[in-house]
């Protein structure tokens, strides 16, 4: 039984994906549940090993952070630097530790801001619900190099969302696309791309196409972490929940649907809530263990 002590985890590099129930689906992610005799350098050379787009790392949580034992630093790694913040990781994080702890309520103290997490068993399958740190939505800057970078034009984009930066404790670049083959068709100048991330202190670009009202497919290009496609993004995730409320776009209290992940042949579902009255962002989804 756990009793609030990191030597108590471990140090085994687990496999899991998050947003989906099926290990074949979601966006994969490693997990070291005690990192406590790791320096950066150690991190960064386990992630790049795995080569996932994020491994996430724990250590002792700064002082009254939260309940003894169920609260946790959280580090994320992606093949080439750390992360600010990763969605997917945490979830799966959240839902491996749960197996272990049991349900109920973690806190993880991140490079950009605490981040409540709540884990419940639905249907058999652990599902956790990560709160973002408060968002916030920019201009987009440079749009031309980015379009460039991407092999779109003005016209692929949709004229009823216009691009925008937007922040959920990593910041994005979010691109609606016009159809759903302009979205499906994703072939892009990956240095090029990269290059104008780097310049923006963007995390991944979030590429969204519109099914309906609350329904939505996206992409995520990750090249600044050394990887061509993220599948399942839940901090763009947040993002996008926060830049649609910034538009008008969905009321003070909605729930999105976001599926990504299928044009990779990894199908991920994404629940995101926005709460009125709560300018957090909460997104939600299932993670299971990939054998082997």
């Amino acid at each position: 039984m756990f009793d609030g002590h990191m030597s108590d985890l471990n140090t085994d590099i687990l496999h899991y994906t998050a947003f989906a129930s099926d290990p074949v689906g979601g966006n994969p992610a490693g997990i070291v549940l005690d990192a406590s005799g790791l320096d950066d350098a150690a991190m960064l050379a386990i992630a790049a090993d795995l080569g996932y787009s994020e491994t996430a790392f724990l250590t002792a949580p700064p002082e009254d952070l939260g309940e003894p034992g169920r609260a946790f630093t959280l580090r994320y790694f992606s093949p080439l630097a750390e992360v600010p913040f990763c969605g997917h990781a945490t979830v799966a994080t959240a839902v491996a530790l749960a197996e272990r702890i049991g349900p109920g309520a973690l806190t993880f103290a991140t490079r950009n801001g605490t981040i409540p997490v709540e884990v419940t068993e639905v249907d058999g399958v652990l599902q956790a619900t990560l709160t973002s740190v408060e968002p916030y939505v920019t201009e987009a800057a440079d749009l031309g190099t980015a379009l460039d970078a991407l092999r779109w034009d003005k016209g692929d984009l949709d004229p009823g969302l216009p691009p925008r930066f937007a922040y959920a404790g990593a910041r994005h670049l979010i691109l609606a696309a016009a159809t759903r083959e302009r979205l499906a068709d994703l072939n892009y100048d990956f240095d090029r791309l990269a290059a104008y991330m780097t310049g923006h202190d963007l995390t991944t670009v979030q590429l969204v196409w519109r099914a309906s009202g609350h329904v939505f497919h996206v992409r995520d290009p990750f090249p600044v972490g050394g990887v061509v496609e993220d599948p399942a993004t839940g901090a763009a995730a947040a993002a996008l929940g926060a830049y649609l409320r910034e538009l008008g776009e969905v009321s003070p209290a909605a729930v999105l649907t976001l599926h990504q992940g299928e044009d990779m042949g990894r199908p991920g579902l994404l629940r995101v809530e926005l709460r009125d009255g709560d300018p957090r962002i909460h997104v939600s989804g299932a993670a299971v263990r990939i054998p082997g």
